[in-house]
């Protein structure tokens, strides 16, 4: 199975600190964030596909061809047109069903075990503070019914952490814009809900970082991320 993470950005809220580094690769306890997204994954992920961006090449060289016994190829996102577009960027290097992470936020390997379990799911959190965040709404049921982009009323509360579990019929769906120059990747996904059952898991635990003072935040709670 393979896993697609999307590390193109630069990050500009976090201001000089990626003047010459890019966010993905900014350290917490010592390694790159990046490298807690790698060490995260299923034991079924056998390769990864890095999309690249901002110094590219500073990932390519700390990664290398393998990293943990994982093949590692790499896709460079020139247009910064969305989380949809870049996932299209690499649809001609998947096989089948395939895990999708951002690659500035950190997730619990317990969590991605259960997502990648589905055809189709996304993973969510329930946050006080999501009017920071996009959100969704689900069925009685539990399946996804609604994407909710910012801002939302304060009463949504279910965060979407930017972890999916897609397969190929994904790419037979046009790509649903969410500003002129970006494509979102869970408005593309709400299209199959005709045809398919999109679920939702649920995590207690998703640290996004999205900020200096995140990041220094993070350097207390990484040890809730480490395997």
């Amino acid at each position: 199975m393979q896993a697609v993470i999307l590390a193109a950005g630069r990050g500009v809220r976090m201001g000089h600190l990626t003047d010459h580094c890019p966010k993905p690769m900014l350290l917490i306890g010592g390694r790159p964030k990046l490298e807690y997204s790698l060490r995260a994954l299923p034991e079924a992920i056998t390769e990864v596909i890095l999309v690249v961006g901002y110094r590219g090449d500073t990932i390519r060289a700390y990664f290398g061809a393998s990293f943990g016994g994982r093949t590692i190829r790499y896709a460079e996102q020139r247009e910064l047109n969305g989380s949809g577009g870049a996932v299209h960027l690499v649809k001609d290097m998947l096989d089948d069903r395939f895990l999708v992470l951002m690659g500035d936020d950190l997730y619990l390997k317990e969590d991605l075990e259960r997502l990648i379990q589905y055809e189709l799911a996304i993973l969510v959190c329930e946050r006080e503070d999501s009017g920071q965040f996009g959100v969704l709404e689900t069925d009685t049921s539990g399946r996804l019914l609604r994407i909710i982009e910012r801002p939302h009323p304060p009463e949504y509360t279910l965060v979407n952490t930017g972890a999916y579990i897609l397969n190929k019929e994904f790419f037979e769906y046009p790509l649903v814009p969410i500003s002129e120059k970006e494509y979102g990747l869970p408005q593309t996904l709400m299209q199959m809900r005709d045809t398919y059952d999109i679920a939702v898991e649920r995590t207690k635990t998703w640290f996004p970082i999205g900020s200096p003072e995140a990041l220094e935040q993070a350097e207390e709670a990484i040890d809730d991320f480490v395997d």
